[in-house]
This record gives C-alpha cells, sequence and structure tokens, in this order.
C-alpha cells in the first residue's frame, strides 16, 4: 500500500500543475491563490558576520486543507528545500512543530491543519564587512491535502539581508520566541528501546511528577515503528513506555509530545520492562534499595581495585595515626566515612545536574576536563612531596599527616574524589540506576557509593579488636611515609601522561612547568621549616597563583578517535558504523573505556590486547569498536547512559545475524572473550 501510494503521488507530482505560493515572490507568473500560503520572515534583516539568523516559514493552510511534516507517514511527502545562497552562506535543517494525525483508510499522516512555522537558520560567515548585501532565495515543494484531494504545490521566496549589528526587532523577537516555543526541545536524558516480536517498546525519562497526558511518539526515523498501529503508554516510575508495533534495526529518533509539549530523543537499544510489567511502588522501592546496596557493595571493592591503590597510602597511614585512643579513633573514622560520603553527593548532584542541563555526563566527569587533571597532578605532587619529607603543613591533614577529625574528612573527600573514575564491580549499574531515579533517590545511591568506600574505616574505628592489629606508632612511620610517597609520585605521573592525552604534547609540557613551578615553592617552604620558620603566607600565595596560572594555560584538546583505533587494529566507536556491521551479519565487540579509568587499561592490557583474543576474533570475524570517553564525547554518554551505566568500562557483544546484545562483565579475562 505504501509503495503503490508513493509511485501515484510521484506521478501525481511529475504531471499536476503547480501553483505558486503567495509568501514573497521572487518573480514569475502569477497562479491560483495557493491551499497553502507562506510567508518567509527573518528575524533581523541586519544579521552579524560569523553569527546566525533564523528564517520562519509562516505557513497557513487553508480550511480543510493539510500541510505534510518532515516524516509525512503513510502518505505524503515532505517539503523539499532549494536554497540559493551568497557565498559562504549556509542553511541549516528546517525545525518543525511536533504534527498532528489524520488517519484515513488505515493509512497514518502526520500533518499540519492548522497555521505552523518551520524555522531554519542562516550561518553567516565571519570577516564580512558591514553592509554586505545578502540576498536570499528559495525554492520549496511542498504537498497539500485534504481528505480526498492532494495538489502539489511550490514558491518562490526572496528575502535580502545586509551584514550589520543583528539587531532585532522587539516585536519580530517576540513573534519568533512565541514560534520557538512551539519546536520540540530536546529531551536532555537518553531514552531507550526494545524490540522483539514485531513489537518495539520505548521508554522516555519523564518525571513522574508531571501529568503524562496525552503522549504520542511521533517517529522521524522512516520505518521504525508501524505508523497506523496503535500507541499504549504506560508508566515506570520516572519515564514512560510507549509500546507500539515495529522493527527497527538502528537508533529512533522522534519527536514525543506530551503534556502540550514538544520533545525531541533518538532512542537507542536496550532493555525496556514490557507495559504488564511496569513498576509499582513496592517495585520501584525494592530497585532503589537493591540500587543502594550495590553502590555500598561497589564502593567497598573500591578500596581493593588498582586505580585506588595510590589512595590507600594516605589511609593506612591516617589509621596508624589514629594510635590507642578510642573516642579519636571513632571520630576520625566517622569524620573520613563524612567525607567520603559529601564528596560522593557532591559528585552525584554534579551529574544529575549536568544531565537535567541536557549534558551526558557521566561518573567522573571531573577527569574529563584536563584543568580538573592538572589541579589533581599538582593536588598528588604535593601530598608526594610531603610524605618524601620536603616540607610539613599542619592543614589540612590530608595534605600532611591526617590527624584529626578536620583531616580525616578532608582524605575521605580526597580518596572519593580521585579514587573513583572507574566503574567496579555492582559499580556501574547501581549509579546507572541512579541516574534514572528521582534525584533524590539517586543521590542517596551516590551517598551508598561514599558510605561503603569508608565502611572498612568505620569498621577500624569502632571495632577495637580490628585496631588493636594496627602496628603500634613508632619510628617506623617515619620510613612509611617516604616509602608511601612512592605510589603517589606514580599517581602524578600518571595523571601528567592523562594530560598529555586529553591537552596533546604542548598541554602536557605546560603542566609539567607548572608542577615544577609548584615542586621549587614547596621547597622553599620546607627549607623555612627547617630552619624552625613558618611556611610562609608567601609561598601560599604563590601556589595558589601557580594553580590559577596551570588551569588558565592548559587548554583542553580532543586526541583523534582513530589514533587509538589505528594502534589498536580496531575501529572507532560509532552508532552509524555498529549499525552497518550488524547489518551486513558481523558479530561485533565494543567496549568503552577512558585513559583515566586504569580498570579500563588493565582489562585491555591483560585481555583484550592479547595475541589469543585477536586470533580467536580474527577466525570468526569480529569486528571491534573503541568507545574513547577520555575527553567525555557527549554521544558516546548517551550510548553508555542508554545501556544503565553511569561510566565505564563497558563491554557489549553483539552476536551474527542480530540478536540482543551480551553485557560482558567489568572484570574480563582472555578466557572470557574467547568463549565469545
Amino acid at each position: 500500500m505504501r509503495a503503490i501510494g508513493f509511485l501515484l503521488m510521484t506521478l501525481w507530482l511529475a504531471l499536476a500543475p503547480a501553483a505558486w505560493a503567495q509568501g514573497v515572490p521572487s518573480g514569475g507568473s502569477e497562479g491560483p491563490p495557493p491551499h497553502l500560503r507562506i510567508e518567509l520572515v527573518p528575524e533581523t534583516s541586519v544579521p552579524r558576520a560569523g553569527g546566525r539568523v533564523a528564517l520562519a516559514l509562516v505557513s497557513t493552510p487553508q480550511p480543510g486543507w493539510h500541510g505534510y511534516w518532515q516524516n509525512p507517514g503513510d502518505a505524503g511527502f515532505p517539503a523539499k528545500f532549494a536554497w540559493t545562497l551568497p557565498a559562504g552562506v549556509t542553511a541549516g535543517e528546517p525545525a518543525y512543530p511536533a504534527p498532528d494525525r489524520l488517519l484515513i483508510a488505515g493509512l497514518m499522516n502526520y500533518v499540519f491543519d492548522k497555521p505552523y512555522t518551520p524555522i531554519v537558520e542562516l550561518t553567516v560567515p565571519a570577516g564580512l564587512a558591514a553592509g554586505t548585501r545578502l540576498p536570499v532565495r528559495l525554492h520549496l515543494q511542498y504537498l497539500v491535502c485534504t481528505t480526498s484531494l492532494c495538489v502539489p504545490e511550490q514558491g518562490d521566496f526572496a528575502v535580502d539581508l545586509a551584514v550589520g549589528d543583528g539587531a532585532i526587532d522587539p516585536a519580530t523577537r517576540a513573534r519568533f520566541d512565541g514560534w520557538r516555543r512551539a519546536l520540540p526541545q530536546p529531551l536532555g536524558s537518553p531514552a531507550t528501546y526494545q524490540a522483539s516480536g514485531g513489537a518495539v517498546r520505548i521508554a522516555v525519562p519523564y518525571p513522574a511528577s508531571a501529568a503524562g497526558r496525552d503522549a504520542y511518539f511521533y517517529p522521524l526515523t522512516s520505518g521504525a515503528i508501524d505508523y497506523a498501529a496503535p500507541q499504549a503508554v504506560a508508566r515506570d516510575g520516572d519515564r514512560l513506555i510507549v509500546t507500539t508495533k515495529g522493527k527497527p534495526s538502528g537508533p529512533i529518533a522522534g519527536v514525543l509530545s506530551v503534556d502540550g509539549r514538544a520533545l525531541a530523543l533518538t532512542a537507542t537499544p536496550g532493555v525496556v520492562p514490557a507495559v504488564a510489567a511496569v513498576a509499582s511502588n513496592g517495585s520501584a522501592l525494592s530497585g532503589a534499595l537493591l540500587a543502594f546496596l550495590g553502590a555500598v557493595l561497589g564502593g567497598l571493592i573500591l578500596n581493593v581495585m588498582p586505580c585506588v591503590f595510590p589512595i590507600l597510602s594516605l589511609k593506612a597511614l591516617s589509621l596508624a595515626k589514629a594510635g590507642g585512643d578510642e573516642r579519636a579513633a571513632r571520630g576520625e573514622a566517622l569524620a573520613y566515612t563524612a567525607g567520603a560520603i559529601a564528596m560522593c553527593v557532591a559528585l552525584g548532584a554534579a551529574v544529575v545536574g549536568l544531565r537535567a542541563g541536557g549534558n551526558a555526563a557521566g561518573w567522573a566527569f571531573q577527569l574529563q576536563d584536563a584543568r580538573v587533571v592538572v589541579l589533581l597532578m599538582l593536588l598528588a605532587l604535593g601530598i608526594a612531596l610531603n610524605l618524601a619529607g620536603l616540607f610539613e603543613l599542619a592543614m589540612p591533614g590530608f595534605v600532611s599527616r591526617g590527624q584529626g577529625t578536620a583531616g580525616a574528612f578532608g582524605t575521605g573527600a580526597l580518596a572519593a574524589f580521585v579514587a573513583t573514575p572507574c566503574a567496579g564491580p555492582f559499580l556501574g549499574v547501581a549509579l546507572g540506576a541512579a541516574l534514572v531515579l528521582p534525584w533524590y533517590v539517586g543521590l542517596l545511591v551516590f551517598a551508598g557509593l561514599g558510605f561503603g568506600l569508608g565502611l572498612p574505616f568505620l569498621a577500624l574505628g569502632f571495632v577495637p579488636a580490628l585496631r588493636r592489629r594496627l602496628p603500634r606508632p613508632g619510628p617506623w612511620m617515619a620510613n612509611l611515609r617516604r616509602i608511601l610517597s612512592i605510589p603517589m609520585f606514580v599517581t602524578a605521573v600518571g595523571l601528567a601522561w592523562l594530560l598529555g592525552q586529553e591537552a596533546g604534547v604542548n598541554g602536557m609540557a605546560l603542566g609539567l612547568l607548572v608542577a615544577l613551578g609548584a615542586a621549587i615553592v614547596l621547597w622553599a617552604g620546607g627549607r623555612r621549616q627547617a630552619r624552625g620558620l613558618g611556611f610562609g603566607v608567601a609561598a601560599l600565595v604563590m601556589l595558589a597563583a601557580i594553580a590559577v596560572a596551570g588551569v588558565w594555560l592548559v587548554q583542553r584538546a580532543h586526541r583523534p578517535a582513530a589514533a587509538i583505533a589505528n594502534a589498536a587494529g580496531t575501529e572507532p566507536f560509532s552508532e552509524t558504523r555498529l549499525a552497518q556491521l550488524r547489518a551486513s551479519g558481523r558479530p561485533v565487540f565494543a567496549y568503552f573505556t577512558a585513559d583515566w579509568c586504569l580498570s579500563c587499561k588493565v582489562n585491555e592490557r591483560v585481555a583484550i590486547d592479547t595475541d589469543a583474543v585477536r586470533a580467536a576474533f580474527k577466525a570468526k570475524n569480529v569486528a571491534t569498536l573503541v568507545g574513547d570517553w577520555t575527553t567525555g564525547d557527549p554521544a558516546l554518554g548517551r550510548f553508555i547512559a542508554a545501556h544503565g551505566r553511569a561510566g565505564v568500562p563497558l563491554y557489549l557483544y553483539y552476536p551474527a545475524g542480530g540478536g540482543e546484545p551480551c553485557e560482558l562483565p567489568q572484570i574480563l579475562t582472555p578466557g572470557v572473550l574467547t568463549a565469545l
């Protein structure tokens, strides 16, 4: 039916006489009045050089007639834009408001039968002199129909602009504000879908506090769902589940119309509960409790993961300093745990806030910014030099000896900030769940992570039998401090390497110069202390100035993904490439990593990048895709979050011939991969 309708519509368009739109014609003979009157309106006639200018196509169909959306549905065709623009000026894709539905003889049409206004943005090149004329011409072909008759129309439109100051008339600004409010707004959170047996369930994040009235999903991806099939909408906590017929093969782009607003989204494959299994309040509470317990267990395991080892030196030193004073030990244990919880909640709140603002932020987002890496490198270097005995600082405790509740609180906060870049066992799923739960429940899950991180020290602080097993304080602690400086120096080196990965060789060189300056100031302060003087206010001011200079000098720079992929004989991950490989029937191993994730790098060294795995993958023609999330690529962030994860590592295996992907454990061995 669709093929026949498309053929008839094409023949009709070729043979039917054209009616000319009467918006702002550029010339030519007059025809009969159009059934869809269009006016081309610029937001400003004097756009800035190097800026943008919006053009509105104010469209008014005659009573009984309708125009078509970008995806017309089972019949019709979208408007075709042919621009004639000055040199260097480019036109973006038109942005449409959400359409209405028209079902005729079992065919679903996405139409506009009331006034509507698509908006197109033109980009003006930089360097144009003021007053430069910018003649803009548009030839538009479109279809306009009634319930029984269709007429292809076309129109020529012209508007003359001139480079200026970009001033916008208040009345015109008000009109454009109204038109823009009707356009779909980005959802800002990842949507997922699950397809099986000819049915598809689309899960769209939407606050449980909102009514969710009149929800309907308009697909932009052609053929992803059956347009005429009914859509059932159900609640699943802070998600709407839209169930309908369809057989999608890749991401589904579309617009959700709900509560009188429109949300633009792209749904990627994932796990979505069936409508009949929509979570009740009780099961939602159980899910939140499981996420909390998973975060506690993940935080506990995080204490022994390789990426946390440099921080363990500070913890061990702090516990050894606690001595036999039971009250002091309990106080430090509580303070340490409070610091870890406070930092985890703060980081969790930042992630939730960034995602609410439309960013694809995940756990350890702070390590994706080279400026933060510079500060962490200086901090690690300062701790290492302090442990090595170069200088002494009484406060803050986490920079020097870690004595007292203030120092314990700082040590816990530092451990949570530096030691949680990687999502270890249980942690990835728990933090992924925290990002789809209500924000206040999600923050409790992040607090569970901090509690798990501090749990061993709570046990040592409140169980004297465990504390008695610690060595008694003595002269040995001076030697221990020197030894424990080594992993902190290694941490600083690792952060310098990460800085080079994010900001390039020049950025790393600048960071090392800043580190050298900080080391010289710390040495000078230590020399003053050796003479019985204070560290010096001037030295503290200089350290602050050096840190500010480091942040200012080091600019974040993206490393080409191909650099990693070519070195490992793999390909950079993209959803387009994944869809192509799956369509060809090849099995695919996709893994998501980051240079700041030590557990990722360990898995790559001991499991992925091994001769046995490479041979097994080559024998079975397995394609390997690498998603490098070092600098926080938002597209990768959305894909990772769509699989219920808040960070890396993430390992997915797509079997040959289609089927749902298999998520592999976060600790890999060659046997796990060759068995695939």
